[in-house]
């Protein structure tokens, strides 16, 4: 299957049962992680260092999904391989009391890429369409007069976009993904976190408690991948389910991203290659 298939597209409903949680590939979990996905980190981490060298784009990257469906695996299995010096992760949690007084792309700055980089957000700006609205916390939100209450997604989804086509006209280009886990498998993964010990880290009594609104949130991702999905900033839809799976189709996709992008390493050229040939000269002698 190829990458497009799993791209949501622009200006047309979807409806997100049509895509499946799993695609029937974790049993071959071992031969993906083993065969595959070496491979594919390997000309990755090649396309990476010559984005992170030539310096002329960024990358965006926005993982979003509910708990446990694969996120920070995700940085951990796929994006730790990159050269650290080009990569940077921000995880967005409850927005800070100082947060709080900005407007709400505000906190994102920080977690923007430098050209050469590529930044990943762990959650993002994204929680403000959905958690705020799961949770109706719309009247915490401070908006204009005369926009309704019903409309602030909307509007809320025109600025989104609006503000990714501007990193996108700027060099920066941003990709999300969507990791689509079904219930069951959130269970069975929550379980495991509840009942190993050396998982217990990992889980949150909240987990739980977010399950009681999935239905909520399966209505709102389905709005949100339809609504801000667009040409310069697509979102994919994972088959969370199957983890290795998900992780390949991620590494593919980024670099189909980079090999558009087509960075290369700056070639040094007039008076700096004189001066180049000259001290290798000069260390030859020695």
């Amino acid at each position: 299957m190829t990458n497009n298939a799993y791209q949501v597209p622009v200006n047309k409903a979807i409806k997100l049962a049509d895509y499946p949680a799993s695609e029937g590939k974790q049993q071959d979990n071992d031969y993906i992680r083993d065969e595959i996905i070496p491979e594919l980190v390997a000309e990755l981490k090649e396309l990476h260092l010559k984005l992170h060298a030539e310096e002329e784009n960024g990358i965006l990257v926005v993982l979003q999904a509910l708990d446990a469906a694969g996120k920070d695996e995700t940085i951990s299995y796929i994006f730790s391989n990159l050269n650290a010096q080009g990569l940077k992760t921000t995880s967005f949690k409850k927005p800070s009391e100082e947060e709080s007084k900005h407007d709400y792309m505000w906190r994102l700055h920080d977690g923007l890429p430098a050209r050469g980089e590529i930044a990943i957000l762990n959650r993002s700006y994204y929680e403000e369409v959905i958690v705020t609205r799961v949770h109706d916390l719309v009247k915490d939100i401070e908006m204009p007069e005369y926009v309704e209450k019903e409309d602030v997604w909307k509007l809320r989804y025109r600025q989104i976009n609006d503000y990714e086509r501007y990193l996108h006209e700027n060099g920066f280009y941003v990709v999300k993904f969507f990791f689509n886990m079904s219930k069951d498998k959130q269970r069975e993964r929550l379980l495991e976190r509840m009942k190993n010990p050396e998982k217990n880290w990992e889980f949150s009594f909240n987990d739980v408690k977010e399950r009681e609104h999935w239905d909520t949130y399966q209505q709102i991702f389905e709005e949100m991948l339809q609504e801000t999905s667009t040409e310069y900033s697509p979102w994919y839809i994972m088959p969370a389910d199957d983890e290795w799976h998900s992780r390949s189709i991620v590494s593919k996709v980024m670099i189909e991203l980079l090999k558009e992008i087509n960075p290369k390493f700056p070639e040094i050229g007039g008076e700096d290659k004189e001066e180049l040939d000259k001290y290798i000269k000069q260390l030859e002698q020695e």
